[in-house]
Formats: structure tokens, sequence, C-alpha cells
């Protein structure tokens, strides 16, 4: 049991190194289902683990110059502040409801994932710059209050929040995350420390995997193309956002002819989507002066 557990902490580490998330979302299941740790236990250990393993990944991104500083920690000192109040806020809110809802938010965000953006003199602006402060002020308290609510999802909400609304390339989206992952993670272990005993020598033993996965991931991360690391976020966001709702809905949810209505609906929007880009790219004339090349 011991080596499953060590082999699917490199696989956390893996992802949080190319992907910038990940994280907490597949830590908590490794340390309930395959570690038998409590639920509290899992959540505050994961904490642990993913704020240390975020920090080992961010040194080859910072090698690389794919951080922004900045943005980075203005983003996380806000996001701190908005998972705050969602956490008081998730004090009212049933439990089902807040996961159901956080499923349906990965989904939605896959999808902004995964279709082509469209502004790219944007993105190559910001590809040597920071965010403005207003954007991170408002991007960080919505993505800390979602944080807070779910308890989940740092780098799935970050990575997003700084590529698609604030129009970093998705390599410095993806290195400034996992630095914003690690200030709300230690400070979430923060608020768990006082109520929860953690089993050191097995965080120890999961971050140690991890990190060594989070180097590995950092590196194989720069011979990534952009648009290819985004595809694989979007759909990796996908498979847990549907995990995620498997484990909430019961089976006459998804038995009903409406759900794979829905559910046929989002992936024609998708794929048809791109198709139809690839397809008006094809069929557009040549510039017309193409041929008075020499």
């Amino acid at each position: 049991m011991t080596a499953l557990v060590v082999a699917a902490s490199l696989l956390v580490g893996v992802s949080l190194g190319i992907l910038g998330g990940g994280g907490s979302i597949l830590t908590v299941p490794i340390l309930v289902y395959l570690a038998g740790q409590g639920t509290k236990e899992a959540i505050a250990t994961s904490l642990f683990v993913v704020g240390v393993t975020s920090l080992a990944a961010l040194i080859p991104h910072a090698r690389a110059r794919r951080v922004r500083w900045r943005t980075g920690l203005l983003f996380g000192a806000f996001s701190m502040a908005g998972a705050y109040g969602g956490g008081r806020v998730a004090e009212y809110v049933p439990g089902t409801a807040l996961l159901v809802a956080f499923a349906l938010m990965m989904l939605a965000t896959a999808v902004a994932m995964l279709r082509k953006p469209r502004d790219g003199r944007k993105k190559a602006r910001l590809a040597h710059g920071d965010l403005p402060l207003k954007h991170i002020a408002v991007e960080g308290l919505v993505v800390g209050a979602v944080t807070g609510l779910v308890g989940s999802g740092g780098g799935f909400l970050v990575v997003p929040a700084l590529a698609i609304l604030g129009g970093l390339p998705m390599g410095i989206a993806v290195g400034t995350s996992l630095l914003v992952i690690a200030m709300k993670s230690f400070a979430g272990l923060a608020g768990h420390l006082s109520g929860v005993e953690i089993d050191w020598r097995l965080a120890l033993t999961v971050t140690a995997a991890a990190v060594v996965g989070s180097l590995v991931g950092g590196r194989v991360a720069v011979r990534i193309p952009q648009d290819a690391l985004r595809t694989a976020f979007g759909w990796f966001v996908v498979v847990m956002g549907v995990f995620v709702l498997a484990q909430q809905l019961s089976t006459a949810v998804w038995t009903h002819p409406a759900t794979w209505a829905v559910l046929g609906t989002a992936l024609t929007c998708v794929f048809g989507g791109r198709m139809w880009r690839t397809w008006r790219l094809s069929a557009a004339p040549p510039p017309r002066d193409a041929g008075n090349t020499p």
C-alpha cells in the first residue's frame, strides 16, 4: 500500500509541475482511499503536501522566467482574504450543493480553456509584464472566495483566472499559480493545525515523492507548446469535474436523457467551434501579396 501511495504522490507532483494545478483534488483522495486517513486529517495533510510541492515546482519555472512575482504575491494575498470570507459562508451551504457547483464550475472552466484564445495581442503584451492591480484584486478575491467555499481547487481556478481573464500566456500562468497555491496552502494549514493532528511520517513521505514528481513535471513543461499545455489542462479539468459530479449525483440523474443532452450540447459547442474555426482558416483565401514574393 505504501508503494501505491508513493506512486500516486509522484503523479500529484507531476500534475503540479506541468499544469500548475490538481494538487489538492488528487492528494485528498490518495490520503483517504489509499492511506486510510480521515477526511479532516487528509485535508490538513494535503495542504502541507501541496504547499511544499508547489514551492519545489516553482523553482524550475522561476529559473525559466515563467513567474510574475508581483502578480503572484498580490493575487495570493487577495485570494487569501477571499478564501476566509468564502469559508465563513460555507458554513451555511450544504456540502453536496458546494461540490456540485464546484464540478459545474470546473466544466465551464474547461470549456473556456479548450476554446482557442482570440486576443493574441493582449497575450503578447502581458508575456513580459504584470496584470493591472484592479484585475488582480477582483480575480484574487473571487477565486479565493470560491476556493474557501469548496475547500479545494486552487490551481483549477488560479490558472484559468490568469490565462483566460488575465491574458497571461499559459506557461507563465502555470508558474505564477504555483506561488499563489503555496501561499493559500500554508494559510489554510495554519487554520487546520489547531484542531487536527497530522501524521508527519506519512506527510513527509508523500511530500518527498510529490516534490520529485514536481521537479520532473517542471522540466517537462518547458518542452510542451503553449496550446498543447492549455488543451491538456482543459481535458484534465473535464475528467476531474465529471469525477466529482459522479460522486455527488445519483444514478437516476446520470441515466436521465436530459443529463446526456446537456453533456452532448457542451461537447458539440467545444468540438464544433474548433472544427468551424479550422475550416474557416483552411478555406480562407491567401494574402494578396502571397504571389508577389520573388
